[in-house]
């Protein structure tokens, strides 16, 4: 099976409600037809094995969000044609697709993470024991803001509320009126799975301090990081879990209307990457990472997942890996 097919088996095993499981997919447009020429393959062998209806929507990167390349002298960069070149600036720029998506809970992970069947009911398992987590966290986040615009606040219901944010939400600073902590409540959720380190490259989770000295958690790219800072790269090497891309968000609030997601996203968080053009190296600038600063202001929680969860498929030599292996 492709991997397209095995996160459609995966999906109906944890995401499906009434016997349908929605699926949203992001990639190149020009993809698309392949896309749903595959799905209609499959489709009625998924039904037929899991007795659950799949339904898929596509976006596409909006091409409005694409960045100019630069020069390594942060000149202007153009192709053998003389145009100048643009280039799509990342995953952050999908928080607008993200927006879009209409739905209670939203659960997030790369396509190139596989698990094969026999596999299959422990990763659900986990999928379902982060957004149990994210729906016990909302249930008592949703009571405090009900009992904030109610005016149903006493001192021992306000010293509940700020051990809460300190305990169960880690918040560092805690706000000391209603408002205060109304506003830090009030705010997309996530919770995030995460591995022990094993040396994988990509991103993990950190407390990081912001201009103004505010500590938060959140997931940081090896790219956001200066490693020729020794006091970096020591924490960097010390970090003891990665970032296998494993989210569940809650991005309704206590009323059940949407946030804008647009409005939590740290817009400094953008960084710069390296890249070639027809063989030429050239600097991209990349907006904030989707799980990066495009959630830079949502509250955020991590906890540790099996490794069993984190399978990628990066290169052809990954399939040999004894996750990708079937049982006999």
């Amino acid at each position: 099976r492709t991997a397209f097919e095995e996160q459609l088996f995966e999906a109906t095993q944890y995401a499906a409600v009434d016997g349908v499981a929605h699926l949203h997919f992001t990639f190149s447009e020009e993809h698309l037809q392949l896309f749903k020429e595959s799905f209609e393959r499959v489709k009625n062998r998924i039904i037929r094995k899991t007795k659950v209806e799949v339904r898929i929507s596509y976006s596409f990167q909006d091409s409005s969000t694409d960045t100019i390349a630069v020069d390594l002298k942060n000149k202007p960069f153009k192709n053998k044609e003389g145009d100048l070149v643009f280039r799509p600036s990342g995953h952050g720029s999908l928080i607008k697709n993200l927006n879009d998506v209409d739905a209670d809970l939203i659960f997030i992970k790369n396509i190139d993470n596989v698990t094969v069947e026999n596999h299959i009911d422990a990763v659900a398992l986990n999928k379902k024991m982060l957004a149990g987590r994210l729906l016990q966290l909302q249930h008592k986040i949703f009571g405090y803001l009900d009992s904030i615009v109610n005016d149903q606040i006493t001192q021992e219901k306000l010293s509940e509320m700020k051990a809460f944010l300190w305990k169960e939400l880690l918040i560092k600073e805690i706000p000391q009126t209603k408002a205060g902590i109304a506003e830090v409540l009030n705010r997309p959720i996530r919770v995030c799975g995460v591995v022990k380190n094993t040396g994988a490259s990509g991103g993990g989770p950190f407390w990081v301090k912001n201009k103004e000295g505010q500590l938060s958690l959140q997931i940081v790219e090896l790219s956001q990081i200066d490693i020729s800072d020794p006091k970096q790269a020591s924490i960097v090497n010390g970090a003891t879990h990665f970032n296998p891309v494993d989210l569940v968000c809650g991005t309704r609030d206590f009323r059940g209307e949407k946030y804008n997601l647009t409005h939590y996203v740290d817009p400094l968080a953008c960084f710069i990457s390296d890249k070639t053009v027809e063989g030429t190296p050239i600097k991209a600038l990349e907006a904030p990472g989707l799980w990066n600063g495009a959630m830079a202001h949502w509250n955020t929680i991590f906890v540790e997942v099996p490794l069993l969860t984190f399978s990628p498929v990066k290169n052809v030599n990954d399939l040999l890996d004894p996750s990708h292996q079937p049982t006999a």
